[in-house]
């Protein structure tokens, strides 16, 4: 062997540890100039780490929960199903901070990016006052709505109470890491959010085990609680890319508009994809087969588990297009959304294989119910067989909404999930007597459906030109 040989490879490694190092250091990075490669590699391991944790968190949730029986564990997935309306008005507000600050830091106004965040952590603190009061009073009526039996509503009720009285934690966390996602500082949102779940893994057995089903929701708002404050100190001590003073704090009439503005149509999008899964997941309900009920959910954390690390380095096209926008740099835009797309279908395509033929021990490591477990794996199989179009569907729509389009994947989710996915989910599992098995298919063709329309619409090229 030459001797040359040793020595490029020791280059090659020096070369990963100094990427590595770059993209865990906290440090604000300018994604306007040099390799499109790079940038995206430099944003998506802490996106990607940052999204695992996140996955890590549901899962944790309902591997201890599903020790305390089938009750339990349907009252976490309906809980959550309702939830994901709230995650999606903190995602919609969180997509619209990234979007203005990362502009504001592509035009090199750092001024601008910190007022414009102050006062997305204003419209939070609004939001979440009345979603909070409205879901603890009405827990109860929440897990009835979405078919719980009586054994399972009363088993349920604290903890479903319980987290809609944490939702400011959630709605902080969410926003706060959007903030910092729109500053190209990806690391900060990828720690804060590992010290969140990090102590959530501490405390959920132990909390579990005192107090049964509540002591779930405990752990859960303890550990994004000590997460908020990990964000907060960042951002009060003033020594990053945003820098928070008291007069960023003053309302400010049209930055709010601009941001209610990217927000509503954001959340909409979010709420529209929400909503329909809630409504797939009482399709499912209405069988009156808990078993099933029980195997979908935990066949959707599972998916979770696997998707919201794509969803990370989809995160990283959002930045970027933001940040090249507002440059004034298109082109290079959508050179990183390019990039960003061949990386997550290929990451995609090894979870499919994955999937197809692991699934059963993968399902038996969260619930060893042999019930739950079929079904499970019959969700796994149908879904991951378009993982690919997933991968690349979600780059693209965050791309929208890294340039501040959030209308255009708002259209998209509204016709293909309300006028497409939930009559073809009714017909297939009821009219044509397919059983949940419908459900899946449904959900199948309809996220690669979104996925095709999504790059059809983005080759024309509309999301360049919106202003933000």
């Amino acid at each position: 062997m030459s001797s040359s040989q040793p020595n490029q490879k020791g280059k090659t490694l020096s070369t990963i540890a100094l990427v590595l190092r770059q993209s865990l250091s906290g440090e604000h990075q300018d994604f306007t100039s040099g390799s499109i490669r790079r940038a995206v590699i430099l944003l998506s391991i802490p996106m990607i780490l940052e999204q695992c944790m996140e996955s890590v968190f549901a899962i944790v949730d309902i591997f201890f929960v599903g020790r305390l029986g089938q009750d339990a564990v349907t009252t976490v997935g309906l809980t959550e199903s309702v939830l994901t309306l709230v995650y999606s008005v903190a995602i919609g507000l969180s997509m619209a901070a990234t979007a203005m600050v990362a502009r504001r830091i592509g035009e090199k106004d750092r001024e601008g990016a910190s007022r414009a965040a102050a006062q997305s952590i204003i419209i939070s603190l609004v939001l979440t006052v009345v979603i909070s009061v409205a879901g603890s009073l009405l827990a109860p009526h929440i897990l009835r709505i979405m078919g719980a039996i009586p054994s399972t509503i009363a088993a349920g009720a604290t903890y479903t109470r319980l987290v809609f009285a944490s939702v400011i934690v959630i709605m902080l966390l969410y926003l706060i890491n959007g903030i910092f996602r729109g500053a190209g500082n990806a690391a900060m949102a990828m720690w804060s959010l590992w010290i969140a779940n990090g102590c959530n893994v501490v405390l959920c057995p132990i909390l579990v085990h005192f107090y049964g089903l509540p002591g779930a929701a405990m752990a859960t708002i303890i550990g994004r609680g000590i997460g908020v404050c990990y964000q907060l100190f960042y951002l009060l001590r003033g020594s990053g890319v945003i820098r928070f003073i008291r007069s960023h704090f003053r309302p400010d009439g049209v930055i709010i508009r601009g941001l209610t503005k990217i927000a509503w149509t954001g959340t909409t999008q979010f709420l529209i994809g929400s909503a329909s899964w809630i409504v797939m997941t009482r399709i499912i309900a209405s069988f009156n087969d808990t078993a099933a009920t029980a195997g979908y959910q935990v066949s959707i954390r599972i998916l979770l588990f696997f998707l919201l690390p794509a969803w990370g380095m989809s995160n990283a096209a959002a930045t970027l297009v933001g940040q090249n926008l507002g440059a004034g740099l298109p082109d290079r835009a959508e050179q990183s959304v390019r990039t960003a797309s061949i990386y997550n279908a290929g990451f995609m395509l090894v979870v499919t294989l994955l999937f197809l033929f692991a699934a059963s021990p993968i399902v038996k490591v969260i619930n060893p119910d042999p019930a739950v477990e079929e079904f499970a794996i019959k969700v796994l199989h149908i879904v991951s067989i378009g993982y690919v179009f997933y991968g690349v569907g979600m780059v693209l729509t965050n791309a929208f909404n890294g340039a501040g389009d959030t209308r255009t994947p708002t259209v998209i989710n509204l016709f293909c999930c309300w006028a497409f996915q939930i009559p073809l989910a009714w017909t297939l599992a009821i009219g044509l007597k397919l059983g949940p098995k419908g459900v899946f298919w449904a959900i199948l063709i309809t996220e690669t459906a979104i996925s095709i329309v999504s790059f059809i619409i983005f080759r024309r090229g509309r999301w360049k030109r919106v202003k933000v």
